[in-house]
């Protein structure tokens, strides 16, 4: 006879959104995962298939279907054939994989130059 379902903090680990169980279990624990919109209270909290999952990773909002319970934590190949991700889209001039753009700033637009900060400099002292 096969279970009823998985636990929560077991499948995250599998499907590899998280290093640890323990990183898992305590993610749960802490209320920041929602299952099918309510949250879960319990990293024993059993999940089945089709079941939505909702919670941060990193800076990003990460929604997903469960498709299969984890048999083990194997590679990525492995991991993302246990969920569909249905997070939103990243906001155009964002980078897809959720890192962070490198910040690009106008040139002469930064530090002030030497020059710069003496005459900032006298011109502050002429004003007091």
């Amino acid at each position: 006879m096969a279970p009823a379902g998985q636990r929560i903090d077991r499948w995250l680990w599998f499907a590899r959104f998280l290093k640890t169980r323990t990183l898992a279990a305590k993610l749960v624990a802490a209320g920041k995962v929602r299952v099918n919109g309510g949250r879960a209270a319990k990293p024993s909290h059993l999940l089945d298939v089709g079941d939505v999952l909702t919670f941060v990773q990193g800076e990003r909002v990460r929604v997903v279907r469960v498709l299969a319970p984890g048999q083990r934590r194997g590679p990525f190949a492995e991991a993302s054939l246990l969920y569909e991700d249905l997070s939103p889209v990243p906001v155009a001039g964002e980078p897809a994989d959720g890192t962070q753009a490198p910040m690009v700033r106008p040139r002469g637009s930064g530090r002030p130059t030497k020059k710069q900060r003496r005459d900032l400099d006298d011109w502050l002292d002429d004003s007091s």
